[in-house]
């Protein structure tokens, strides 16, 4: 199957941030690629794989950059696809500048922007977009949100089980 879901990076620098990404859309079955492309390194690749994931039958990218964060931008300016920016920590600036490189585009040319090293939002997001015209995906996602709520509720049942003393000098 083609994968509907592309997760690129600047570099495989990024790959420990990414990797929750993939994971996620594993565990939900959603295809998925990874390339490691650089808008200032490889440009004209970039251009190439914006230009043709449509017809590849890819449906929402997932673009990862630190510093200068051009990647999500270039993409977004080269492909009417959905792009979700993922800022990614790394620089003496701790992923500010990353993001607000991705979320400063220009009017035209949007790019949906999550946390630093926020790719697991990133995929959560992608899936949500894909489940808008996937019904059994979104069925696979209420269940995934459903186990989120769970667990929450039983640490806090855990929670409440440990007494704790508070003591006074």
């Amino acid at each position: 199957m083609s994968p509907l879901v592309s997760i690129i990076m600047g570099s495989t620098s990024d790959l420990p941030v990414m990797e929750k990404a993939a994971q996620l859309l594993n565990d939900l079955h959603v295809p998925f690629e990874m390339n490691a492309l650089s808008a200032h390194r490889t440009p004209e690749a970039v251009e190439d794989f914006a230009k043709n994931a449509r017809g590849r039958g890819v449906k929402v990218i997932i673009a990862a950059a630190g510093m200068a964060a051009a990647l999500p931008g270039v993409i977004a300016a080269n492909t009417t696809l959905p792009v979700i920016g993922v800022p990614v920590k790394g620089s003496v600036l701790d992923g500010v500048d990353a993001l607000y490189s991705i979320i400063q585009m220009p009017p035209g040319i949007p790019v949906a922007t999550v946390a630093i090293n926020g790719a697991m939002n990133a995929a959560i997001l992608a899936i949500q977009m894909l489940a808008l015209s996937d019904e059994n995906l979104a069925a696979t996602f209420a269940a995934y949100k459903e186990g989120l709520k769970k667990k929450i509720v039983k640490a806090n049942e855990e929670l409440k089980e440990v007494k704790y003393e508070y003591k006074t000098n």
